[in-house]
């Protein structure tokens, strides 16, 4: 590389570390480079790295995650955003336990602070199923008895109709939520999936949107009988380790045994009290059991926005971003969000229209734990917020942020605009 090209280079990352992209990292002993390692940058990709709006888009995106997250009083947060192939912001805010001081050095946040990320699992389900798919190890139209021949409704019928797909759009014809108390009462999958077999049906199958979570984990003995793996070896080696998620796991032990963890609370009447790390959802993993850090989902928002397509193909993505079925408008979701055209669940992944951009989202809460993950695959652009208790951050930060990037976006792309007619020009 010219020395000059490389001056540049080193120039323009000084800049951008100087307050928003890898200081964060330095500060908890990153080595001083991309999270994810990039191609060598040429110089027009230089030059559009220090896009001055986008700079302004960051300041004020941290600005105002920053005050967000002061208003919920949560005791603490990490929050990852991924542009294009960049992360833009990967930052812990906050104490992982209530129990010292936030000034404490060692309970502070930092981006390797593992939380459990409830509902989220499910996306990491789906995409996980798409890597067997992409290796003609099973169809999303397969039917889930050619894989668990045990699979019972109370519609021997419905029960042989019903494929992968099914189980992980929420259309079984199962009602909503079949059994999650048994999850929370920590019941055994298999003795769980069992037992719907006694439950009676809403629907035919792929006619009507339930949220499941017993049903959903159905996926995990079709996916261990393809391949003769557990399900969360599968997790491992298709998805953690290729990505390098390396904080990331699937087993209740694991974040037990990690030292640098946040820990789960609830509001009482006396404030937010420390509360145990429960066992419930490990029992069903593909609908809530994995455990993460912000710097292990900003691995995964760069991957779901297709920059590591030797591990998530483009047809995988296609696939579980597609929508399966409609769904209402929640708004325990979305009462935050402006100009909502219309929900849809497709693969594992809420489906959202919004003021004329297709957002891929899922949200999460167990065990005093909330988060929640948002993308829009053609802007390339993604958030993810993890907190250990539930507040007005999670809900209120994904909007926000959908609605601050659009008030810079035209700049931003102009900007690039101009920058390869320059180049082009040269």
């Amino acid at each position: 590389m010219e020395f000059t090209k490389l001056t540049q280079i080193i120039k323009i990352h000084l800049l951008r570390a100087g307050k928003y992209y890898f200081l964060g990292l330095l500060l908890v002993g990153i080595p001083f480079l991309p999270i994810w390692q990039s191609p060598e940058l040429t110089s027009q990709e230089s030059i559009k790295q220090y896009n001055p709006y986008e700079q302004q888009f960051v300041a004020a995106l941290e600005d105002t995650l920053q005050q967000l997250f002061e208003a919920s009083r949560v005791p603490g947060a990490g929050i990852a955003v991924v542009k294009d192939s960049t992360p833009i912001l990967v930052k812990g805010y906050g104490a992982r336990s209530i129990r010292q001081p936030d000034s404490v050095e060692s309970n502070k946040v930092d981006i390797n602070t593992v939380f459990r990320l409830a509902s989220v699992s499910k996306g990491f389900a789906s995409v996980l199923a798409g890597t067997l798919v992409a290796d003609s190890l099973l169809s999303w139209d397969d039917s889930v008895v050619d894989y668990v021949p045990s699979f019972s409704l109370v519609s021997p019928k419905q029960a042989q109709e019903v494929t992968i797909k099914h189980v992980l759009s929420h259309t079984t014809g199962l009602p909503y939520h079949a059994y999650t108390n048994l999850v929370e009462a920590g019941k055994l999958r298999d003795d769980m999936i069992a037992l719907l077999a006694k439950v009676n049906l809403i629907g035919e199958v792929g006619r009507w949107y339930s949220y499941q979570n017993v049903a959903y984990g159905i996926v995990e003995p079709v996916l261990e009988a393809a391949t003769v793996t557990s399900y969360q070896t599968l997790m491992q080696e298709r998805i953690f380790q290729p990505l390098q998620m390396s904080n990331a796991s699937i087993w209740y032990d694991d974040i037990i045994e990690t030292s640098n963890k946040a820990l789960p609370h609830v509001r009482t009447r006396k404030g937010w009290a420390t509360i145990p790390i429960s066992e419930n959802y490990y029992n069903v993993p593909s609908a809530g059991g994995i455990n993460a850090s912000t710097l292990d989902m900003a691995q995964w928002l760069n991957a779901l926005l297709g920059n590591r397509p030797e591990v998530l193909p483009p047809q995988l993505l296609d696939s579980v971003f597609t929508p399966q079925i409609k769904t209402p408008i929640e708004n325990r979701y979305f009462r935050h969000w402006n100009e909502l055209e219309g929900a849809y669940y497709g693969l594992g992944w809420r489906i959202i229209h919004q003021a004329g951009d297709t957002v891929a989202f899922h949200g999460g809460y167990a065990n005093g734990y909330r988060s929640a993950i948002a993308l829009d695959r053609k802007k390339k652009i993604g958030i993810c917020i993890l907190s250990n208790g539930s507040s007005s951050l999670v809900s209120r930060a994904v909007p926000v942020f959908l609605d601050l990037y659009r008030q810079y976006e035209a700049d931003i792309r102009n900007w690039e605009v101009q920058v390869n007619e320059e180049v082009a020009d040269q």
